[in-house]
């Protein structure tokens, strides 16, 4: 008996949190590895002209099945015209994978970035992005213990369908520049919103159920300290529906070698803070053209008692390269950051 009311518990925690799914997106704690998860202008803001990060999250082993996110994005960065204008290309895909009920989403979002200078002295580029694509969500119905089972003997609940798909779609407008003059000294400020289109999200094929439109405001900026370290301070604040959250905080890059310009690794140590949510501590190790970034969260939020104050991991790998010919690293101006 013990044991089917922690079933019929755990499902019904299930069931709640992915009802909550339908309010909240997905995130992650190191949201500066998902740029077009924060906001499709983001695409091509960095020094380069490709650019591939993947992420993997894994969430609350200490409650119920952990929650396994993962995030793969690509982005190539080319000029167009001859007024020091670039377009970015890109595509987002995303997997998550939640609770017992193994509810499962897919998401497959190409992206498209025009940067426009703005300009002749100095990096100073406004950018509007687009991002569309497929969604699809499905659950394991064998997975469901419902109430009908417990008081007569059988299953009476019924689902006209145990997956559906559903078109999305995000605009996002950012601005771009140096700090002080200096080419190395950069920060950008962002707003996106996405889910547009209100996308019908239902198995039971209710209209009326939609996801909410979400408003993501970002920025960063990122200066030397010295002529082998620097500081690097990013923020999001993101409103869905009656949901709001915010996530700041600053890495510090200590770089290693005999030449400051290319070193042979950058270690780069901080933290982040998801207000009432979460401490994030993290790490980040680059060696030229690959990037490692470990993090934790750590639970402060009414979660605690029952997470044991645990959260979840998070592992990212990035990797920044150039063009052969005709590449942004020879430009006195491109976006970046």
């Amino acid at each position: 008996m013990k044991q089917s009311i922690k079933i019929v518990l755990i499902t019904t925690c299930a069931l709640n949190l992915v009802s909550c799914a339908f309010c909240q997106d997905i995130h992650f704690s190191q949201f500066f590895q998902a740029p077009l998860l924060r906001n499709p202008s983001l695409a091509g803001i960095y020094t380069g002209d490709i650019r591939v990060q993947a992420v993997y999250r894994n969430q609350w082993n200490s409650v119920t099945n952990a929650y396994k996110t993962a995030s793969l994005d690509a982005e190539y960065k080319m000029p167009v015209g001859t007024l020091n204008d670039y377009v970015t290309v890109g595509l987002q895909l995303l997997y998550d994978k939640a609770g017992t009920i193994a509810w499962t989403s897919t998401h497959l979002l190409p992206a498209l970035n025009y940067h426009k200078s703005l300009s002749e002295e100095k990096n100073s580029y406004l950018s509007l992005g687009f991002m569309g694509g497929v969604v699809q969500q499905w659950f394991d119905r064998s997975k469901i213990t419902t109430n009908n089972q417990y008081d007569n003997g059988i299953d009476g609940e019924s689902f006209p369908a145990t997956q559906y798909s559903y078109l999305d779609g995000s605009v996002g407008l950012s601005y771009n520049s140096n700090l002080n003059d200096n080419p190395e000294n950069n920060y950008f400020l962002g707003a996106a919103y996405h889910h547009f289109n209100r996308p019908k999200i239902s198995f039971y094929q209710d209209a009326s159920i939609e996801l909410f439109p979400k408003w993501v405001f970002s920025g960063g900026i990122r200066f030397g300290v010295s002529d082998i370290s620097y500081l690097t301070v990013q923020a999001d604040h993101s409103m869905q529906g009656a949901f709001k959250e915010t996530v700041a905080g600053a890495m510090y890059g200590y770089k290693l070698g005999a030449d400051h310009d290319q070193p042979d690794y950058t270690i780069h140590a901080g933290g982040f803070l998801r207000w009432n949510d979460a401490l994030i501590p993290a790490i980040k190790i680059d060696y030229a053209p690959f990037s490692i970034t470990l993090s934790y969260d750590v639970n402060i939020s009414k979660l605690k008692p029952s997470s044991y104050g645990r959260g979840g991991f998070e592992l990212s790998i990035s990797y920044l390269g150039f063009r052969k010919n005709n590449s942004s690293t020879e430009a006195l101006r491109c976006p970046r950051f």
